[in-house]
């Protein structure tokens, strides 16, 4: 599953963070890349990349999801991979978070890769290929205190590429979903939320990140050239989750200790 010189390649959210690092990794291949983000011109980071095209799509919308589509078939006639990811950020305690922040992230985070992967997968399955990867993040496998809009559509993205890996497998097409912890990005940026305490804990958490998007982006490529279902990017994912499965007890006092950490800096 080695990614091949001319791979045809599209990736939301590619303006900046994991998406840009990604746009990076696939040009050094050889490949074509669409980036696409919401932005109506051409992005800084994305001009005069060599193999790169630009379109703007707003992952919230359908008739974006449609205009890809065309640009696609008629310029490539074909897709090899499929990046849904595209997301933002937003957390806190549950009393202090709004509906309409619920609804905002949602539309995003979870429905803009359900549009994604619904748009392109009569594609992919005509083709009897292609690899669709779904960012969704530690957060989706393991369910930290004060996370709550999060971790709910990060865990639906994970259950959504799941279920696409088993439906698309007779076909040809290949299911990821990448589960990274924290590192450095711009996430931040989009961050919603009321809970002050809990917005500047994310805040910290990012910036003091030791990994990169480069480190992510390169670690996210190993696993899709290794066939991986669950790209885990990280030792601390690791760690949790395989607590999670494995070690209950140890998983449980992880998020106690993490609970009562944050209710100390009320």
């Amino acid at each position: 599953m080695k990614i091949t010189p001319g791979s045809r390649v599209l990736i939301t959210g590619a303006a900046s963070g994991l998406g840009l690092a990604l746009v990076h990794q696939y040009v050094d291949r050889g490949a074509r890349v669409l980036g696409t983000d919401v932005h109506g011109e051409v992005p800084e980071s994305l001009e005069g990349l060599d193999g790169v095209s630009y379109l703007t799509l707003d992952v919230t919308q359908d008739v974006d999801w449609a205009k890809a589509l065309d640009w696609v078939t008629e310029q490539w006639g074909g897709l090899d991979y499929l990046f849904n990811n595209a997301g933002v950020a937003a957390g806190g305690r549950i009393e202090l978070s709004e509906m309409d922040q619920w609804q905002w992230i949602v539309d995003i985070n979870l429905l803009g890769v359900a549009r994604g992967c619904r748009t392109f997968t009569p594609m992919m399955k005509e083709q009897g290929s292609g690899h669709i990867i779904n960012t969704a993040s530690a957060a989706g496998l393991i369910h930290p205190p004060r996370m709550t809009e999060y971790v709910a559509v990060k865990a639906g993205v994970v259950a959504i590429s799941e279920s696409l890996f088993h439906e698309l497998k007779p076909f040809g097409v290949m299911v990821s979903v990448i589960c990274p912890t924290f590192f450095k990005t711009n996430l931040t940026e989009s961050l919603r939320g009321k809970d002050e305490a809990a917005n500047k804990s994310a805040e910290k958490l990012i910036s003091k990140a030791k990994l990169s998007a480069d480190t992510i982006a390169a670690r996210v490529i190993k696993g899709i050239e290794k066939g991986k279902h669950i790209i885990l990017t990280d030792r601390d994912g690791k760690v949790a989750y395989s607590a999670k499965r494995f070690a209950r007890p140890v998983y449980y006092s992880m998020m106690k200790k993490a609970s009562v950490q944050m209710s100390k800096k009320d």
